[in-house]
């Protein structure tokens, strides 16, 4: 639901416009809204990484306690009633003003204030279609191009679907473009049909999201992060030492899981029925390499059914920060994934979204 950490650490994990979220998240953090939710019925709990989840570990919790203010604050819900488009009239200086919204049916809605509040176009099925951009678009706003983001990533290298269902801990991820360090990260990720995914795969891609016109984009994958190159080589030596007679293959499901082992004897040419005593020092390198620095070329990421936020949106330079009011129309406010900003994975996203929609309800005319 939100990730309960300090300030500092929740804007070193927004990857967009972190700063124009300054006001908003000040005005509304993580323990503001951690305290809306238990005051409307449901306990919270803390869990590895400070996120935050309702202690059942069921989301119509959450879901009930956001109904139960709404109740309390006396809230007219309207459901299956989809809006066609804004209605904005100009005042006598000629500047564009929000009276209110249409619907489909074609009945008008009259209100001094509307908040766009759409979501990305991400999980359609939920009703993010991305209306929010059209409106947005028709208001005299401008989008920057949407893009899948907190998403899997696919890879053209045979051997990564090889290890489809392979789950890899304590592994260290380095996201390069065009020889570029641009992200690094250590915990799990997964092997899949069509590449990779995991957490730090999911927040890498967020990071490629953002990047234009790059030619060639691979992660890095260091299986021994805890062990320096010296010291892998140590205990490689070793364990080659201790096995002796027995095959290579055998020696090295001590030292990776099993069904990898096979396969980092192929990716670095060295035979599996190998003695140990008789692997050369180039075959150890090889092997070396491919532990502390396996590299997977991707060929793109996911699509935006698979997607768990959208990258790009309204450009925030057209909005006012301290009160999520757009620039350009009087009385219209956008808040949440409609905006070009996103987080990584955590619970980072949600919490965006409570503290922008906190800042434009609160917001005076």
């Amino acid at each position: 639901m939100t990730n309960a950490c300090e300030k500092d650490a929740f804007f070193a994990h927004v990857v967009s416009n972190p700063k124009f979220l300054y006001s908003a998240y000040s005005n509304f953090d993580c323990h503001d809204l951690m305290t809306l939710i238990e005051e409307n019925g449901t306990k919270l709990k803390t869990e590895r990484g400070n996120r935050v989840f309702p202690v059942s570990d069921h989301s119509y919790d959450i879901i009930d306690a956001l109904k139960n203010a709404l109740k309390s604050a006396k809230v007219e819900v309207k459901l299956n009633t989809e809006v066609k488009s804004l209605i904005t009239e100009k005042d006598d200086e000629e500047h564009p003003v929000i009276k209110g919204v249409l619907l489909k049916n074609g009945e008008r809605i009259d209100a001094k204030r509307v908040i766009v509040a759409t979501g990305g176009f991400s999980y359609q099925t939920t009703g993010s279609t991305g209306d929010g951009y059209r409106f947005a678009e028709e208001a005299g706003h401008t989008i920057k191009k949407i893009k899948p983001a907190l998403v899997p990533m696919e890879s053209k290298a045979e051997w990564v679907t090889k290890l489809q269902g392979l789950s890899l801990k304590n592994t260290e991820l380095s996201l390069y473009v065009d020889e570029k360090l641009k992200y690094k990260e250590r915990g799990e990720m997964l092997f899949t049909h069509f590449g990779i995914s995991g957490p730090m795969v999911l927040s890498a891609s967020s990071v490629l999201a953002g990047i234009e016109n790059y030619e060639k984009a691979y992660v890095s994958l260091d299986l021994k992060p805890a062990l320096s190159v010296e010291e892998f080589d140590k205990r490689l030596q070793r364990e080659l030492a201790d096995g002796n007679k027995k095959e290579l293959k055998n020696i090295l499901n001590n030292i990776y899981p099993s069904s990898f082992a096979k396969l980092i004897c192929e990716l670095s040419d060295v035979e599996e029925y190998k003695k140990c005593c008789e692997v050369g020092k180039e075959e150890r390198k090889r092997l070396l390499k491919n532990t502390k620095d396996l590299r997977i070329p991707i060929s793109s990421v996911r699509g935006f059914e698979e997607a768990i936020i959208t990258h790009g949106g309204i450009n925030v330079k057209e909005i006012n920060p301290k009160t999520m009011e757009s620039k350009k129309v009087s009385g219209l406010f956008f808040a949440g994934e409609v905006l070009d900003v996103d987080a990584f994975t955590g619970g980072f996203n949600l919490q965006i979204a409570f503290s922008t929609g906190y800042l434009a309800g609160q917001s005076k005319e």
